[in-house]
């Protein structure tokens, strides 16, 4: 049976649970093409598309905080959350799941902070190619904040409307958990993103 992360906290579950160690892929999966690489003690992605998705247990309401760096402006991944059940391919988290976007020069509902093609960031705080950003996702009920370095930039609840789906590589609309799987995307060819930290906080 898989372990769900639930709500409920207190003093001695305020500390951060990482979910990545730095040195290897313990606790992680891969579906897909390309890969995850360990350099310099971050989790580099390489080629695409493909998906690193921590196996252990579901994550229910949470915050989930990532330290990740793009090697240039255009560098595309994603944080999946809310990932139904075990990801059988590539796609599965897209249409089962929930991605906060991470790609500088998409626009509105594709930028970076975005619940992608869900909700749109009201605020663009990345700091520059080459330079670490903080991204801290809540997960409370049905509902998703994104913040980056300190700064809010998106709302999404998963009741509200969302724009028509107008592109096959969108995800599609329907029923998402409020506790599920977390995941890592490797893009693409030339997309290269750093992970120096994944880690997950109970809700209080």
């Amino acid at each position: 049976m898989v372990e769900v992360l639930e709500i409920k906290s207190d003093a001695a579950t305020e500390a951060w649970q990482p979910l990545f160690n730095g040195r290897d892929f313990d606790g992680w999966e891969h579906v897909g093409k390309g890969r995850f690489v360990i350099e310099d003690e971050c989790l580099k992605t390489e080629g695409g598309m493909g998906l690193l998705w921590f196996t252990p247990q579901k994550f229910g309401n949470c915050t989930i905080r990532i330290v990740y760096k793009t090697s240039e402006q255009q560098s595309n991944s994603g944080v999946f959350v809310r990932i139904a059940e075990k990801p059988v391919d590539e796609w599965f988290a897209v249409h089962h799941g929930h991605e906060v976007q991470i790609c500088d020069t998409e626009k509105d509902y594709h930028a970076t902070g975005a619940v992608y093609s869900f909700a749109a960031p009201t605020s663009a705080p990345m700091n520059p190619a080459g330079l670490w950003n903080t991204m801290e996702i809540v997960l409370n009920e049905s509902r998703i904040t994104v913040s980056l370095n300190g700064t809010r930039t998106t709302e999404f609840e998963s009741e509200q409307s969302v724009p028509k789906r107008e592109h096959w590589y969108e995800p599609q609309e329907g029923w998402r958990p409020n506790a599920g799987y977390v995941g890592l995307q490797n893009h693409g060819d030339g997309d290269t993103v750093y992970f120096k930290e994944v880690s997950v906080k109970k809700s209080r």
